[in-house]
């Protein structure tokens, strides 16, 4: 199943101007022309992060299967790599607090401290396994005490690779009739690098492998600069790919340039002149939503930024992280009586929103059902 893409603000203008010119429709007098060809506006996308994480273990099929059944248009998966090669689904390297590897006594002699992405961290790792020992383990809540829903599902699903994920869903996609996105994640790029289990070459192996990201809408997310430099000249430009700068508003540096010693901040990347110079290699600038619409003193949404005015001039997309459904989560204006840890759907929706008011072209949500509602409504 195939479809076509737009990768920026103006092209779909230009495709329905050659659609008129080559249709017969420009016959028509202008303005008829225009009413018989202009679709409706398109809706911003939602994303359902690492599957439908508020209501199942992340990245688990389980998991991807809810997002796509309450309507995201892509599922994310964060892909890391194992010690024999193989790219698979996992929030970061650490498998700690998404699996039961903890309570593996096999395994205990695998507990290691290492430093990625400028910080140090204890406890089982992804590149210390092979697939086949990866598989022997089950996905596990991550916020348990938040999700006690999603943690009932403890135990029942596998850890899942980058392969099984993309056939899952055009599987899924098929059986629904309609074409499902997905936004893979290349996860501390450059601490693989370090290990001998460079990301890149691996990704790109497996996405010309399959037909469906072949002809699929795909997106490509990093919080570094130099993969997705790399990423673009290999792939060039294509109709149905897009790569996704993830950046942070402060003055931390992404995790390739620091190790580099060069001196790039997100700060400086989210400032016009550094949105025009993503502009160059990636096609989306994905922000955390507060750097669009931060909290005031009292925890209630001030006054929007200018960044996403800032990225449309430029011709970038902004598509946000990640929307949350509980109480603890939502900004003061949003929040019922409930308790910090409860649902509160109506919250989120209107959270959602107020933050698709701004322009934003889609975002990340852990309960996706709760995203296409928003957008929907």
């Amino acid at each position: 199943m195939s479809t076509i893409f737009f990768p920026n603000r103006l092209s779909r203008r230009h495709f329905l101007h050659a659609a008129v010119a080559t249709t017969g429709c420009a016959l028509l007098a202008p303005a008829a022309a225009l009413a018989a060809s202009a679709p409706a506006p398109a809706k911003p996308l939602v994303f359902g992060h690492r599957g439908a994480s508020a209501l199942r273990p992340e990245h688990t099929l389980a998991s991807y299967a809810r997002a796509i059944a309450d309507g995201a248009d892509y599922v994310e998966p964060d892909l890391v790599c194992t010690r024999d090669g193989v790219l698979v689904a996992r929030h970061e390297a650490n498998l700690t607090e998404t699996t039961d590897v903890a309570a593996r006594a096999e395994f205990a002699s695998r507990r290691a401290r290492k430093t990625i992405d400028g910080e140090t961290h204890e406890g089982w790792f992804v590149d210390d396994f092979t697939f086949a020992e990866l598989k022997t383990l089950r996905a596990v809540e991550r916020l348990s005490e938040v999700r006690p829903g999603s943690a009932g599902y403890n135990g029942m699903f596998q850890v899942v690779s980058w392969e099984e994920i993309i056939d899952f869903v055009a599987a899924e996609s098929a059986a629904r009739g309609r074409v499902i996105g997905l936004v893979p994640e290349l996860k501390s790029s450059t601490y693989f690098a370090s290990v001998g289990l460079p990301l890149e070459e691996r990704f790109l192996a497996i996405l010309a492998g399959h037909d469906y990201t072949r002809r699929n809408p795909v997106e490509i997310q990093s919080f570094e600069v130099a993969n997705l430099k790399y990423l673009r000249g290999k792939l060039g430009r294509r109709a149905n790919l897009r790569l996704m700068q993830l950046v942070v508003p402060d003055a931390v540096r992404p995790s390739d340039v620091a190790a580099a010693g060069g001196t790039l901040t997100f700060a400086r990347m989210c400032t016009p002149e550094g949105l025009h110079d993503i502009a160059t290699y990636a096609d989306v600038v994905a922000p955390p939503t507060r750097a669009i619409i931060p909290l005031a003193k009292d925890g209630k949404l001030a006054q929007p930024t200018s960044l996403v005015d800032d990225a449309h001039r430029v011709g970038l997309r902004v598509e946000p992280w990640t929307f949350r459904p509980e109480n603890r989560f939502l900004a003061a204006d949003f929040r019922d009586g409930a308790g910090e840890n409860a649902r509160n759907e109506a919250g989120s929706v209107a959270e959602m929103q107020r933050y698709l008011a701004t322009g934003i072209d889609g975002f990340f949500t852990d309960d996706p059902a709760l995203g296409r509602r928003a957008v929907d409504a």
